[in-house]
């Protein structure tokens, strides 16, 4: 009882509070506990029935529609059509407005200072008063949460600067790296826990070198992995470092639809258009 004490609280260390009315962040299908670091244990974690969260047992399966925008904004859509922008700037992703954007800070191009006020929640990876941000939000069907990592800034690290958001929808769990500016710590992957969906930058030098991108990728081992933030990074130096564990498919449009039962049997990159 003792060692599951040790490790709940190392994994609530990096849990963020609510962000609606809610006095306890909704139980997570995703998070790891780290019982024996580095590798960690799944746990799935059962509330007490009131503090459940609200989502509809006909949204825990069903189609998820990922649609790549562009540099770092995917759109998510839920079985129950919330539409989801990360890394929002307002130059992509914009139309038809989503209800949800997530953002960045380490440069204009992951952010807005003014998003449309029309936009329901606007998530910051980082707190403008200070310290991590803090994100547990439960919209219809989907829960969304950040893990707060660092950025350069000057030369120094900004710390909390960055977030890596997580989305569990449909018994998915979607995480998006952001411009992620160092290797990841064995806290943050029990923070992180289970990705089915990674998305994931490969520029090879404004967030991590591919050979740092790479790791963090092998070690998360979703089952489909989604390139972003590329530049002129040709993709077959982030493919060819990640070997033969991971299958390369290239798909001809820019969306996918995928759900817990259509996720790849091996890893697999998937590189939609545009990429």
């Amino acid at each position: 009882m003792l060692r599951l004490s040790a490790t709940v609280l190392l994994t609530l260390a990096f849990w963020p509070f609510a962000a609606s009315a809610q006095e306890e962040p909704p139980p997570s299908r995703c998070v790891a506990i780290a019982e024996a670091l580095p590798s960690a244990t799944y746990a799935s974690f059962t509330a007490p029935k009131a503090q459940t969260p609200p989502l509809a047992e006909a949204f825990v399966d069903g189609d998820v529609t990922i649609t790549y925008a562009g540099h770092s904004t995917y759109i998510i859509e839920t079985p129950a059509g919330v539409r989801i922008a990360t890394d929002f700037s307002g130059v992509y992703g914009a139309d038809p407005l989503p209800r949800v954007v997530t953002m960045n800070k380490a440069h204009r191009t992951h952010y807005s200072d003014h998003p449309d006020p029309a936009i329901e929640y606007v998530l910051r990876g980082w707190n403008p008063d200070g310290g991590p941000a803090r994100h547990a939000l439960v919209v219809d069907d989907v829960y969304i949460r950040n893990v707060p990592t660092d950025i350069r800034n000057g030369g120094d690290r900004g710390k909390d600067g960055n977030s890596i958001f997580i989305f569990e929808v449909a018994g998915l769990c979607i995480g998006h790296l952001g411009h992620l500016h160092h290797r990841l710590e064995d806290a943050h992957y029990g923070a992180i826990g289970r990705l089915d969906i990674l998305m994931v930058p490969i520029d090879g030098g404004m967030t991590l070198s591919l050979d740092r991108m790479t790791e963090i990728t092998a070690r998360l081992y979703s089952s489909m992995i989604l390139p972003m933030h590329r530049h002129a990074t040709p993709i077959s130096e982030f493919t060819g470092r990640m070997g033969d564990d991971f299958a390369v498919e290239f798909l001809s449009g820019r969306s996918l639809t995928v759900s817990l039962k259509t996720l790849p049997d091996r890893p697999t990159i998937i590189i939609l258009e545009g990429v």
